[in-house]
């Protein structure tokens, strides 16, 4: 019953998505939001900083969020925390719940079609043991759907001195940081990829290329979600390895290695 509730949450959120995409953009292409007001009337310009611009627009899209779920009957729980997975819980009549996490990635000018990477939540922790209540709102073991809200955008070509403070008055005269956003809802084990996120993080993830994000086409996609848990559930990356030879680093090995045992 679950199960079949979550696939219509993600049409329902598919169908929400260009209300979220029209609120984002302006007419001109550029990004609505310009900057931070005071009380003295005054605009502070936003910065290039993804962190910052990933949670003015989660502010954004916060309000839409919530009044879709009043009008399709679920009850929402949102993260206490920054670190805690998922940004949104929606919970259905029938007790149902559904993870939501909002993510944002921009898109690479010297690679066509691509965009720099997303993580997904890490593969530690509350991935792993599905009964913790670290760092996660209710056991991951509780959610019937894992979706991502993704939000791809192009970065803007501003100069520092386009951060000066400015009055109110002169709001029209403030550029984006960001244009060109398109917003997406899929499974989250269909966009992962089988490679952790840059750096030393132990987090999954995604795929690059946007097409794939877009279609829900990554390598996870036409083995299942059993698949994706199992591989991530078991990788080890060479400091967790300890000295040891790593099973697997990416899907292809995962088979072999899973045959084997």
């Amino acid at each position: 019953m679950c199960k079949d509730a979550a696939e219509s949450l993600l049409q329902q959120l598919r169908e929400l998505a260009p209300k979220i995409e029209s609120l984002l953009n302006s007419p001109s292409g550029e990004w609505s939001a310009r900057g931070v007001i005071d009380l003295q009337q005054t605009i502070y310009p936003l910065s290039y900083d993804t962190k910052l611009i990933s949670k003015v627009i989660e502010l954004m899209i916060l309000p839409i969020l919530i009044g879709f779920a009043d009008q399709y009957g679920y009850r929402t729980e949102i993260a206490p925390e920054q670190n805690y997975y998922p940004d949104i819980t929606f919970i259905d009549q029938a007790k149902c719940k559904f993870a939501l996490d909002i993510k944002t990635t921009y898109r690479i000018e010297s690679k066509e079609g691509e965009v720099s990477a997303m993580t997904l939540g890490t593969f530690t922790g509350y991935f792993r043991n599905r009964e913790s209540r670290k760092n996660i709102l209710y056991p991951y073991k509780e959610y019937s759907g894992h979706f991502v809200l993704g939000i791809i955008y192009t970065r803007a070509d501003i100069h520092q001195e386009n951060l000066k403070p400015i009055p109110i008055d002169a709001l029209e005269t403030v550029r984006a940081v960001i244009r060109d956003i398109r917003v997406f809802v899929e499974h989250k084990y269909k966009i992962a990829s089988d490679r952790p996120g840059s750096g030393n993080t132990k987090n999954i993830g995604s795929v690059r290329q946007i097409e794939l994000l877009l279609k829900g086409e990554g390598p996870f996609a036409e083995h299942g979600e059993e698949v994706f848990d199992e591989y991530w559930m078991n990788y080890q990356t060479v400091e967790m390895a300890k000295g040891s030879e790593v099973p697997y680093t990416n899907l292809k090995e995962f088979f072999v290695w899973r045959n084997k045992r």
